[in-house]
């Protein structure tokens, strides 16, 4: 019999905010596929845990919580096929140096370097840029535990595929993923403060088109919006200075904080200094180690086409919501094919709220906000707080139906079913 008690550390038994404490029965880290084969097997409810970056209970369970992070860590690089296939339970940051060493890159990252790349594809998480897709928008191929214990491998092309990438852990435990890769390249980042919001409403693409990555941080208080944060690929001709003022806006005289007041130390490099992708995309630092229980989150998408206006239509609610809220940020994440992808068949615009920890006075603001985005078809972020009922997330993405299926085809017996699963995707039969 095999001894599955973790020889790895055991995982946090609440996420990382602090908001969910996890009902697991067992918390297991194996350290081997077969003892991961095995404890899948023999669970009636099992759910995979990723670094707990979710604010909602899409990781929770009532039985088995399994941590791949335990597992042998593995970064296999095909130079010709520009592809790396690396361990589920690596977080970004630890792959990403790696990456950089052998000449390559990714193509987009999240503000967090300290999310694992296993969890974050799952739940459709994502960085800025017109051009870039979601980090789930990279995996070429993956890997995963089904009910029954079996390995299932799936690459793109093959049926099913698309809804296998973002899936909310509902097929599986996923092992291992292949990624695309893009050569290494070098970012500059600056920060303009007080863009005019008149400006940015009338150039928005301007604006959000203006570098490889751009973020526009915002308080909602009717005036200039905070920050504007741009991420540009450094050209063949070397690094660049910046304009003192841009539309209107005034370039940082030093270092900032996404949140206005706080301390910048744990940023990434700002003031046009050149560095490497890996040490510029995100917004913080690989060696910083982020708070927890000191936020709650929240996200919606929009159409890129639709953006200006949802944009007045919050502003005009800002009232409802903004004194809850420590920021807001705004990006853009260019459309996929993935069936449960937020950006799923449209070029979006993401509006991002961090709160105060206080759910009961931040939920009557989402259902605010959900109801002045109805209009645009907003898709909230999975793995954030959202009050959005199961019928308007069926109507909002096309292949809703074809996700249910693909459940009930991998999974039965619901081996990896949750609560949030049984409310967003229930069974009738």
């Amino acid at each position: 019999m095999i001894d599955h008690s973790a020889r790895a550390p055991s995982p946090r038994r609440t996420n990382w905010a602090g908001n969910i404490t996890f009902g697991a029965k067992q918390v297991h880290t194996p350290t081997t596929v077969a003892e991961l084969q095995d404890l899948v097997s023999a669970g009636t409810a099992v759910r995979a845990l990723g670094t707990g970056h979710s604010f909602n209970t899409v990781a929770d369970t009532h039985g088995t919580l399994i941590s791949v992070a335990g597992l042998p860590r593995a970064v296999e690089i095909d130079q010709q096929a520009r592809t790396a296939t690396v361990s589920a339970g690596l977080r970004f940051g630890e792959l990403n140096t790696t990456l950089h060493r052998s000449g390559f890159a990714l193509h987009n990252l999240g503000s967090l370097p300290h999310i694992s790349v296993a969890g974050a594809c799952a739940t459709g998480t994502h960085g800025s840029g017109v051009g870039n897709r979601s980090l789930a928008g990279a995996v070429r191929a993956l890997e995963l535990v089904t009910a029954d214990g079996d390995i299932v491998s799936l690459e793109r092309g093959d049926a099913g595929f698309d809804g296998a990438v973002v899936s909310l852990g509902a097929l599986g435990v996923v092992t291992r993923l292949t990624l695309d890769l893009v050569p290494a390249f070098e970012v500059q980042q600056w920060v303009y403060e007080a863009l005019p919001q008149e400006q940015m409403l009338a150039r928005f693409d301007e604006v959000m088109s203006a570098a490889y990555s751009v973020s526009v941080f915002t308080g909602w208080h009717g005036g200039p919006v905070d920050q504007v944060w741009l991420k540009e690929r450094v050209g063949a001709d070397g690094p660049r200075s910046a304009a003192h003022r841009w539309h209107g806006a005034e370039l940082a005289e030093g270092p900032r904080h996404p949140v206005p007041g706080v301390a910048a130390e744990h940023c990434t490099e700002q003031q046009g200094a050149p560095g490497p992708w890996h040490a510029r995309l995100p917004h913080f630092r690989l060696e910083f180690t982020p708070s927890n229980g000191e936020e709650l989150q929240s996200e919606y998408f929009v159409s890129r086409h639709d953006a200006v206006a949802a944009y007045e239509a919050l502003d005009r609610i800002r009232q409802e919501f903004a004194p809850l809220l420590q920021i807001g940020e705004i990006r853009t994440v260019a459309a996929d094919d993935l069936w449960l992808s937020p950006a799923q068949g449209r070029d979006s615009v993401a509006f991002h709220f961090t709160w105060v920890p206080d759910t009961a006075a931040v939920v009557p603001a989402l259902r605010a906000i959900e109801e002045a985005l109805a209009p645009f078809g907003a898709r909230p972020h999975w793995g954030k707080v959202f009050t959005t009922p199961p019928g308007t997330l069926r109507d909002l993405y096309g292949q809703y139906a074809d996700f249910e299926r693909l459940t009930e085809r991998l999974d039965p017996s619901g081996t990896f079913r949750n609560d949030f699963l049984a409310h967003h995707f229930p069974r009738t039969g």
